[in-house]
């Protein structure tokens, strides 16, 4: 049997009542160990201090038994990446990242890697919007331009990190639910999987299932509403259409 791509979407590295990735420990060291890969490649061009960002991770990563080492380290990006059978993609600003990744000319490597089954990729907030079809639907401002908002397109859809429906009463404006819509509303658009905080996708060749703490919200020009999704929920449906690629 051919190797397929193997992936893990959180919302975020932080979440409510837990410390940093505490959340999500289980899924990196199940998909990680699953595979006998103990060293994990960070990627931290979502944010401008690579060298701090990077330190933080060791120290929360490292203690659970895996190598962590700073991609920015390296002066051949494409070499480490093509050696490497991890990454991890913090979060941060998702049109930095995705602008830098297309700079050092990394995003076509990643997505081939992945998709063939030899590069494992976590991602988390930024590190998620960029291994989806497209990074239109994040929460980020947009403090630089990448050449396109068109991602690694790990998935064939969206998905909105933070996802958060509360609104208070005194609240006027615009929620994440219209802007999601607004979005839907071009021709060219993708279903949205809105994540919560404390929820993932994780990914194994054709099979998606929501895992973590919280849940997910689905979002298609079909639903008039979006589609609470529980976790533990298999989500398969949404890459049924990349097997008749």
């Amino acid at each position: 049997m051919a190797p397929q791509r193997q992936a893990l979407l959180l919302s975020s590295s932080n979440c409510h009542g837990y410390s940093m990735l505490e959340f999500a420990k289980q899924e990196i060291c199940n998909i990680l160990k699953k595979n006998s890969i103990n060293e994990l490649v960070f990627i931290p061009y979502a944010q401008k201090d690579y060298d701090s960002y990077t330190a933080k991770i060791k120290e929360v990563i490292e203690p659970w038994g895996f190598t962590v080492t700073g991609l920015h380290s390296y002066s051949n990006l494409t070499e480490r990446i093509n050696n490497a059978k991890a990454i991890f993609v913090g979060g941060g600003n998702t049109f930095l990242l995705l602008k830098t990744l297309y700079e050092k000319n990394l995003v076509q490597i990643i997505r081939d890697r992945v998709h063939e089954g030899s590069l494992i990729y976590i991602g988390s907030s930024a590190g998620t919007n960029v291994a989806t079809k497209s990074i239109h639907t994040t929460n980020d401002m947009p403090i630089v331009y990448p050449p396109t908002f068109e991602a690694i397109g790990i998935v064939p859809f969206n998905i909105n990190p933070h996802y958060i429906d509360l609104v208070s009463e005194t609240h006027k404006g615009e929620t994440r639910d219209q802007r999601i819509y607004e979005y839907l509303e071009m021709a060219d658009s993708n279903p949205v999987l809105g994540l919560r905080e404390g929820s993932m996708l994780h990914i194994d060749g054709y099979k998606l299932t929501i895992k973590g703490i919280a849940g997910g919200v689905l979002f298609q020009k079909t639903d008039k509403k979006p589609v609470v999704i529980a976790p533990d929920s298999d989500v398969s449906f949404l890459i049924e259409q990349d097997k008749e690629l």
